[in-house]
């Protein structure tokens, strides 16, 4: 009977240590789960999955449209990519930046200035939301290879290449100097950042597409299975990016070093201001 009294008060405390630990994990997880910063983290993931999605939806869409009804035409084309950009920057900017491209995520974590542990969350959301976008496209819309929505070379992959360098490095730049320096309008960087995609896809547009953006290429791709040159639309806007955003940086007035002269800022900077700071 001793040896059964014994087991019981075994039994009896192990339960109690289980009962503890449970209740020790489920504190940990209601800190997690609710504190501030995760509940921050996920609404800017949610920004970039939903404006990405809308940029490719309405970008993509127009371009769909255009090719199986031929009712929205090239210059079209462009004012849709445009506006959709200029739109969601307003719309979204304040809440996660509005980088909708992995490209200018990129570039920002390189110089510092957007957290390295939030950056694989913003990639792997754009990257999301352009599939997203891709396939509900194709759902709607009876999409035959000729009527493909993504980016594919028109001539060589060098000149794609080059011309998605060129027009990446003008985006960034207009973004570091329209909407990062202090010294710029911050009300019209969503103006001017969608001005330039608007240029960039009448100019690149029938080269290579004018994709800018890796997501805008990879959910198309993904979606439809078309690869061809995929790489020039992930290399390319990246060293673009990178190199727009470092030249403005040297070109930006400050008594900084070098080294703190490279840094840039999120897309959109806050448009307003406390008194004491005008």
């Amino acid at each position: 009977m001793a040896n059964y009294g014994n087991e019981g008060q075994q039994i009896s405390k192990m339960e109690q240590g289980m009962a503890r630990c449970r209740s020790v994990n489920e504190k940990i997880k209601e800190r997690v789960c609710f504190s501030p910063s995760f509940v921050t983290i996920l609404q800017k993931v949610m920004a970039e999955v939903i404006g990405t999605y809308f940029v490719i939806f309405s970008g993509c869409g127009s371009v769909a449209v255009n090719k199986i009804y031929g009712s929205v035409t090239f210059p079209g084309i462009c004012v849709t990519w445009g506006l959709i950009v200029m739109v969601m920057i307003y719309t979204v900017g304040h809440i996660s930046g509005a980088h909708f491209n992995p490209a200018v995520t990129i570039t920002f974590t390189i110089f510092r200035r957007f957290p390295l542990a939030e950056a694989p969350l913003y990639i792997v959301a754009q990257l999301m939301g352009s599939i997203l976008a891709s396939g509900t496209l194709a759902l709607v819309m009876d999409i035959k290879p000729e009527d493909f929505f993504g980016t594919v070379p028109v001539g060589s992959n060098g000149q794609s290449l080059v011309v998605e360098i060129i027009i990446s490095f003008l985006l960034m730049f207009v973004i570091c100097g329209t909407s990062t320096d202090d010294r710029a309008v911050g009300h019209l960087g969503g103006v001017a950042v969608g001005l330039t995609i608007l240029l960039n896809v009448f100019v690149a547009g029938p080269i290579s597409g004018a994709s800018m953006n890796p997501a805008r290429s990879l959910g198309p791709a993904i979606i439809k299975h078309v690869y061809s040159g995929i790489w020039v639309y992930i290399v390319g806007p990246i060293i673009g990016t990178i190199a727009g955003a470092f030249v403005y940086n040297l070109m930006r007035s400050t008594d900084k070093p070098l080294g703190e002269i490279t840094k840039v800022g999120s897309v959109l900077r806050c448009a307003s201001r406390d008194d004491n700071d005008r």
